[in-house]
């Protein structure tokens, strides 16, 4: 039911989940010159509050978010649209016409609701549902009445994709991984409009254009992947400037998928980054402690994307956490918001007991918002609000200072600006944090300022609740240098991030550090030295804030569940910082000077789901257990890539291998590959699934 799945997948009927995959169906292009968010004095951060009614948006704008210091709130699709008798929430993504009387309030509510989020300093984004109109056929909330899904107020047959531009019997997406499909046939019946026609793009810029010129800031585009780059690019080229004087703001919906890419559309706009998400979710059900390679772990980059915790689709599917997953919940988004990454959106809407049950209504119109019944309105959060001002705060301060405590605890700072520290574990911790902070006392935004932190010589002891967090930031603090840096380890005028690579077969409950010479690589001592993440398994990641212009000299450790360490055979490795990044990639038991590096590039087409490895003979390829083969990026998809630390002078034989998402493995035909390397370094294969 996604942008990319078949269709059935997750279906109730034909319909009755068609506008529940519009959200998740997204992908999207924008203007020729993008606009990025701005961070004004009240910041970036978004509040989704998704099918609240335009009344309850404009109190909560004037009572809540202005005064938090949201810069902006993200509200549902405002158009008419389909209204049956059993109010599901997705009939609002099945448009019957560009009137702005809808089931969440007339279009005077709504031009009310902007004027009073504007006089609150806080944006509008408004939800733009523009590749398709309504598959069901009837009334919708202003009265107008569709018998023929092709001809509506607003359209004719002709605007619509047909049998010459769809090569399906039935007109609808048969297969996710065809781009013809995915853009010029019907996402589960709902009627494509034919985007690369003028008149077409007019129409619905001149949809776009009449929120504008109700003070409407910007647009998170639906189903954004089944618009061509070009005709969307098209489409907001003709978009008026805001208000205020602005380019509208633009931000995509991106469900992952074999095509199209994100990267597809950075050029006109940012992209929601749903694999951020999904590290959220692994992470807080899991070891918050991966969280340390969050940066280079497949997220999107920070300029080119939008983060959030979960949405209307993926909370109901699976994909990712909601409100029913409590306390954890709550953690992931106070960590969205102390992360230096990308612009972040609190999701806030209505508590659910099955998947396409409605928002509280009345015949269908939504009432207004109690948070005390019926809906969960995170935004308000004493702690969610104490992370606004700290966001705002910190700024585009780098972070700086990352500590590992244990799987559940970790701490990090923001260059001085501010320090979080977060518990998702079952019990309370206290550990002594470096927080690159002034001596003080600070107030904990978390519980509202209830307890405090004492800051002495840099370092702070900080209890942390069960399920829970700690942070305090520097009232006084303004960012003038090193303030770009972004990640875990971003750059500052004193340090610069080292990304450590290790290739490491482990058993389970055992994980791999690195530990090194200088304080940031814990001195030599195993203690403090820095857990990995094996997100990347067998491939083990992390970045670590080092010095700049330093030598310095490091290895890898082992450490099983008892604490018992296992250190590397080989000599110390070396390293030098300059004043850029810099990456180390290694192997276990291979030393520097013994090791080179194979870069192996396989094409092979493959099903959602099932990625490429490879295996081979000697250690560094797993020796032929699958279960320590190496994976493949798809970034160049059908091209899967990686670069693999190996032995120098030394014959191997190897293959190619797919897993699914169930872990069955299909190994490639023919005999076993083979390759010898030399003395020298940057070898490549160039090989074919066969």
């Amino acid at each position: 039911m996604t942008g990319h799945r078949p269709p059935g997948v997750f279906r109730r009927t034909a319909v009755a989940i068609a506008a529940g995959a519009l959200a998740l169906a997204g992908v999207a292009a924008l203007p020729a010159t993008a606009a990025q968010a701005d961070t004004t004095a009240k910041g970036d951060v978004i509040a989704n509050l998704w099918e609240w009614n335009w009344n309850s948006i404009a109190s909560e704008c004037t009572n809540v978010l202005g005064p938090a210091g949201y810069g902006a709130v993200q509200v549902a699709p405002p158009s008419e649209s389909l209204k049956q008798s059993s109010y599901y929430w997705w009939d609002v993504y099945q448009p019957y016409s560009y009137t702005l009387n809808s089931r969440f309030g007339t279009a005077t509510q709504f031009a009310a609701m902007v004027t009073a989020c504007h006089t609150a300093g806080v944006k509008v984004y408004t939800d733009a549902v523009i590749n398709h109109t309504a598959a069901q056929t009837g009334t919708g909330y202003d009265g107008t009445t569709i018998t023929n899904k092709y001809d509506t107020p607003d359209w004719d047959p002709s605007d619509y994709h047909t049998s010459a531009d769809c090569p399906t019997s039935d007109l609808t997406i048969q297969d996710y991984s065809n781009l013809t499909q995915v853009q010029n046939c019907e996402l589960l019946g709902l009627p494509d409009l034919k985007t690369s026609a003028d008149n077409v793009r007019s129409g619905l810029a001149a949809f776009l254009n009449k929120q504008i010129a109700l003070g409407v800031d910007g647009f998170r585009v639906d189903s954004a992947k089944h618009i061509p780059a070009t005709d969307l690019a098209a489409i907001v080229a003709k978009l008026n400037t805001t208000t205020s004087g602005a380019a509208p703001y633009v931000f995509d919906e991106v469900y992952p998928g074999s095509t199209p890419q994100p990267s597809d559309y950075y050029g006109s706009g940012d992209v929601l980054d749903f694999t951020y998400a999904s590290k959220m979710k692994s992470a807080f059900q899991g070891n918050v402690s991966d969280l340390s390679s969050l940066s280079s772990s497949g997220i999107l980059p920070a300029a080119n994307s939008v983060s959030f915790v979960t949405n209307h689709d993926t909370e109901r599917n699976g994909l990712h956490m909601s409100y029913k997953d409590g306390d954890s919940y709550k953690l992931a988004n106070l960590f969205e918001l102390a992360y230096k990454w990308s612009t972040p959106t609190i999701y806030s809407s209505w508590q659910w007991t099955q998947s396409d049950q409605a928002p509280p209504n009345s015949a269908g119109f939504v009432t207004d918002t109690d948070c005390s019944s019926g809906w969960n309105c995170l935004d308000r959060d004493t702690a969610v609000v104490g992370m606004v001002a700290w966001h705002n705060a910190t700024g585009s301060a780098a972070v700086s200072d990352w500590s590992t405590k244990s799987s559940s605890v970790i701490g990090f700072g923001r260059s001085g600006a501010g320090f979080f520290a977060v518990n998702n574990g079952s019990s309370s911790a206290t550990y002594t944090f470096a927080t690159g902070m002034a001596d003080g006392t600070y107030s904990n935004v978390i519980d509202g300022g209830a307890t405090t932190v004492a800051v002495s010589g840099g370092n702070a002891s900080i209890t942390i609740p069960a399920k829970d967090a700690v942070a305090f930031y520097n009232s006084s603090y303004t960012c003038t240098v090193g303030c770009d840096g972004g990640g875990s380890g971003g750059g500052s005028t004193s340090t610069v991030t080292a990304t450590f690579n290790e290739y490491a077969s482990t058993t389970t409950g055992t994980n791999v550090y690195v530990v090194g010479s200088i304080d940031a690589l814990g001195s030599w001592d195993t203690s403090k030295a820095i857990q990995l993440s094996s997100s990347g398994y067998p491939i083990w990641s992390g970045a670590v804030n080092v010095p700049i212009n330093t030598s310095f000299q490091f290895k890898y450790i082992k450490k099983d569940s008892s604490g018992n360490v296992t250190w590397e055979s080989n000599a110390n490795r070396s390293a030098t910082s300059a004043t850029s990044a810099l990456s180390l990639d290694n192997s276990w038991n291979v030393a520097n000077a013994d090791a080179t590096d194979v870069t192996f590039n396989e094409y092979a087409t493959t099903d959602y789901g099932t990625n490429v490895y490879v295996v081979g003979s000697i250690a560094s390829l797993g020796s032929w257990n699958t279960s320590d083969a190496i994976p493949l990026s798809s970034a160049s998809y059908p091209t899967w890539s990686k670069l693999v630390i190996v032995p120098k002078s030394t014959a191997f034989t190897y293959k190619y291998i797919k897993k699914d998402s169930s872990g069955n493995v299909t190994w490639e035909s023919g005999t076993n590959r083979s390759y010898t390397t030399g003395t020298s370094s940057g070898y490549t294969t160039s090989d074919t699934w066969k």
